[in-house]
């Protein structure tokens, strides 16, 4: 029976990914995990030592705590295990949270780190992340602090200091070569947005206004704020622009405000997030890069676009 077949009768897959350097993923392992689960096929590997497969299951497979039993049995090593619905593998619609996503900075924090204020503002980001604190006021607060930041600072910034996460242009370049789209959505700000989504090769991107009073930041963000639901909406709308189903929709973030998106995806993943986002995401990676996600839909490491 060839792999195709296999998942095709097979409700249910197992994912495997690990850090090549790491050396964490091997045949043995996946041997070992893959012996536990009912009815499982064949494994497939995406990439060697890196990224495998194992089709598993009947439709009446019980996998209430199955998941947490397998990772157990990784014995500490640095694998991304992902149990995944075999079918509508492949997404049309990336949307992607931004700040520790898709790059790996906080722009709000580096921007009062201009001011001396780094500690102060990354301590309200981190309450805010991790569901502790409301988005709206927390970045209200966090902006008015920013007041006198000139506009060639943050482009100075920007060049200097803001970095895409490892793997993003191949996760984005890879998924528009096989013709989705891709949108970045952020609780953050145009000025950052707009030259990240370039960067990276988003074909659209959506964030908050800081308001600018002749060439500085005035310490205020134009009304509404783009959060939570804000960006659950963005996933709907977009979906509805392009006729897709919520199964063609990929959604992924690492941050409390992220949640709402997540949920509405059809394939929600946590990327190195805060634990209670990781804990209701589909899927969370917490190991390995932004490629893992294209591991996700079952692409293979050849077909990466670079």
């Amino acid at each position: 029976m060839t792999a195709g077949a296999a998942m095709s009768s097979m409700p249910y897959l197992l994912s495997f990914i690990s850090p090549p350097a790491s050396r964490a993923l091997d045949e043995d392992l996946v041997r070992r995990i893959a012996s536990t689960l009912p009815d499982a096929g064949a494994p497939v590997w995406l990439a060697p030592g890196e990224a495998a497969e194992v089709p598993f299951g009947t439709e009446k497979a019980d996998l209430s705590g199955l998941l947490e039993k397998l990772r157990g049995g990784l014995g500490g090593r640095p694998v991304d295990l992902n149990l995944l619905p075999a079918g509508a593998r492949r997404k049309k619609l990336l949307v992607a949270d931004m700040d520790s996503t898709m790059i790996a900075q906080e722009c709000v924090d580096e921007l009062a780190d201009l001011l001396g204020l780094k500690e102060k503002v990354a301590a309200i980001t981190e309450r805010t992340m991790r569901g502790e604190l409301d988005f709206e006021p927390a970045l209200r607060a966090r902006v008015a602090l920013l007041k006198g930041i000139t506009l060639e600072e943050i482009g100075t910034l920007i060049r200097e200091r803001i970095t895409p996460m490892a793997g993003a242009r191949e996760l984005v370049g890879t998924m528009k070569a096989h013709g989705a789209h891709t949108a970045l959505v952020s609780g953050g700000f145009t000025l950052f947005t707009g030259p990240v989504a370039a960067r990276i090769g988003f074909e659209e991107h959506r964030s908050n206004e800081l308001i600018v009073d002749e060439g500085r930041l005035a310490g205020t963000v134009a009304e509404p704020i783009l959060g939570r639901e804000a960006k659950r909406e963005a996933l709907i709308e977009l979906r509805t622009r392009f006729g897709l189903q919520s199964t063609d929709t990929l959604g992924v973030g690492d941050g409390a405000n992220d949640l709402a998106m997540l949920d509405e995806a059809g394939l929600g993943v946590a990327f190195r997030a805060k634990p209670a986002v990781a804990e209701m995401a589909d899927a969370r990676i917490d190991h390995c890069d932004l490629t893992a996600l294209l591991y996700l839909q079952g692409y293979r490491r050849e077909e990466f676009a670079v």
